[in-house]
């Protein structure tokens, strides 16, 4: 079984980074990303030199001025970017990007030599 920690190798800073979920079963990986506000139009996801980014631009919305604001965590508009370094094993030339109600999801399929079930080593005494 191929260690998640490598999807942890992050390219991109806390700032602008969707928040994710990674996780894996036994033909492959599933990478879920929260871009509320954000179409599929607005995304950009690319695999280069081993890395999957996923882009998005999310356009200025207008924040109502009228309200007198304590707190405000939303993000009104501005670039996103997250990346993630792959395990061995992921079929690059299968991996697909669905996105519905700004919920992001990539599949990332194993090739079938990582899907392999694991050999038990019969262990002998001397």
């Amino acid at each position: 079984m191929l260690s998640i920690e490598l999807f942890w190798r992050r390219e991109a800073s806390w700032a602008a980074a969707p928040v994710v979920d990674v996780a894996e079963a036994d033909k492959g990986y599933e990478i879920t990303a929260e871009l509320p506000g954000l179409s599929e139009h607005d995304l950009d996801v690319k695999l280069a030199n081993g890395a999957l980014t996923i882009k998005g631009d999310k356009q200025d919305e207008n924040e109502e001025k009228r309200k007198d604001y304590h707190i405000s965590e939303r993000r009104y508009g501005g670039a996103l970017e997250r990346s993630f370094r792959l395990p061995e094993g992921v079929d690059a030339d299968k991996i697909e990007a669905s996105s519905k109600n700004g919920v992001l999801r990539i599949m990332l399929p194993k090739a079938p030599e990582a899907q392999k079930a694991e050999k038990k080593i019969a262990v002998k005494t001397s």
